[in-house]
């Protein structure tokens, strides 16, 4: 265990001398899913308190561009001739979960669109656009995006594919910042109370319910009940190295940067686990170094130390990274030609050199020789009839490599730049009830967003937009059913 756990804890309630602050419902967290929690809750009719350990609300969600995964016909999707059905979505995130929950997949897909009625209902603007290119952001206000795996094998022999990420209205990445702009005025109006610079240490627990928290504030401590039952919505751990080197080997490694706001340091997670819960898939991360856009680099092929293709390159930015962070000593080169070749958008790997003669790249790359000219005579041979059987890559990205010269960058773990984020969070139900090892409910207390899972488990799978996605829809169903509801 974490020397940070001993930070967090349980406490009994006759320990606690007199309440300072007393509400019907209070929520640990004012990022995504706490304001969605917080809001639903108040709309319930009841009083909600909302703590913040930073000095304003946002989490993560401030600093992303804010891709929300919905899907099955929401009103962006029609308007501009998408079709989508919520049977393809479900079948879609099925196989994009390593141990999915099947109750929770498809609660989501059957009431992605009424989620995406109730974020436009509370303020949240989508333009009814479709940004067409292969990108990791749209940098315009355009909504609609193909952010995940959708339209690469095997999902799309599976599953129709159809654009899902969903971005708030904001040009560059201010939508999340949007959303929690337009989702902490909802929740004021409501009449949640919002402290700030407020750290929760403690929950209170009265036989085997939560019933309130220790938080410290202004260098005090202080207690607030909760009559109804708290929810957790503290972030991800990405911030604390001591929990990442335990549980998430993929973020441990040195080469990886971090992610987080600065206070995800895994509160929720540690909290829910002192009051007897427990964590699933904190070892699940997403981890990504892109090297589109610009999209056509898809036309190149991904080879290892080996000189051996081992993906379908036109594969979600992260599941293409994992792969190569995953080849014989983490070494990886994307391998492009005259005719397509133009630099990364984030210049996040390096152009090793360009060569007239594939033989002389692979000598430099120090490739065993004639692998990589086999490597690329295959290609090129299925190319030419639009076919990859050996790692169905869509005919859209099919493209001879035979212009030279030769392109190469090191995509290599260590050489390239690699961020990331992990994914794990407390077990929870449908309802986003926190639960313990043998499946039974810790009564009063409720966890979303960051610090619980559901959906998102690893970066193989994931999709942009599923964490706010998951976040802001469970988030809800924690806030109405703490509230009774």
């Amino acid at each position: 265990m974490s020397k940070r756990s001993n930070d967090y804890g349980v406490v009994d309630a006759n320990e606690i001398g007199s309440w300072d602050e007393k509400a019907d419902v209070v929520v640990v967290g004012i990022g995504s899913a706490g304001c969605c929690a917080a809001i639903e809750a108040a709309e319930a009719g009841t009083e909600v308190l909302a703590l913040e350990r930073a000095s304003g609300p946002g989490g993560l969600t401030a600093s992303a561009a804010g891709h929300i995964y919905m899907g099955g016909g929401t009103r962006v999707q029609k308007a501009v001739g998408v079709e989508d059905d919520v049977e393809d979505m479900y079948t879609y995130l099925l196989l994009n979960t390593p141990e999915p929950d099947e109750a929770k997949i498809r609660l989501y897909c059957d009431e992605s669109v009424a989620h995406f009625d109730w974020l436009v209902a509370h303020g949240v603007p989508f333009e009814d656009s479709w940004h067409r290119e292969k990108n990791v952001v749209q940098m315009t206000a355009e909504c609609l995006i193909e952010s995940g795996n959708e339209a690469a094998w095997p999902f799309n022999e599976k599953a129709k594919a159809a654009p899902r990420g969903h971005k708030v209205a904001m040009e560059g990445e201010a939508g999340g910042a949007k959303l929690i702009e337009k989702l902490v005025a909802c929740a004021q109006k409501e009449g949640v109370r919002m402290q700030y610079d407020t750290q929760v240490l403690r929950l209170v627990r009265e036989g085997e319910r939560i019933v309130g928290v220790v938080y410290k504030q202004d260098g005090a401590e202080r207690s607030a009940r909760a009559r109804s039952a708290v929810v957790l919505a503290a972030g991800q751990f990405g911030m604390n190295q001591e929990l990442i080197d335990e549980r998430c080997p993929r973020l441990a490694d040195s080469r990886v940067e971090k992610q987080g706001s600065t206070f995800d340091d895994g509160a929720g997670h540690l909290l829910g686990e002192a009051a007897g819960g427990v964590c699933d898939h904190m070892d699940g991360a997403l981890l990504t170094s892109p090297f589109y856009p610009p999209q056509q680099l898809i036309y190149g092929i991904l080879v290892n130390k080996h000189g051996k293709r081992f993906i379908n390159e036109d594969s979600y930015h992260s599941k293409t990274s994992i792969s190569c962070t995953d080849q014989p000593d983490g070494v990886a080169y994307l391998i492009a030609d005259d005719s397509f070749f133009e630099r990364p958008l984030f210049q996040w790997q390096e152009l090793v050199d360009a060569w007239d003669d594939v033989a002389d790249m692979e000598r430099d790359l120090g490739l065993p020789a004639g692998n990589l000219q086999e490597t690329i005579s295959d290609y090129n041979a299925g190319a030419e009839k639009g076919e990859d059987p050996a790692f169905h890559k869509a005919a859209k990205w099919l493209k001879p490599l035979t212009h030279p010269p030769y392109a190469a960058l090191d995509m290599s773990l260590g050489k390239a730049h690699y961020v990331g984020f992990p994914l794990g969070g407390l077990r929870v139900d449908v309802d986003a009830r926190v639960l313990r090892a043998d499946g039974s409910v810790i009564e009063g207390l409720y966890a979303a967003g960051g610090c619980a899972s559901n959906i998102a488990q690893d970066g193989l799978g994931y999709s942009s937009g599923t964490c706010i996605g998951e976040g802001t829809f469970f988030g809800r169903r924690a806030g109405r059913h703490a509230a009774g509801k």
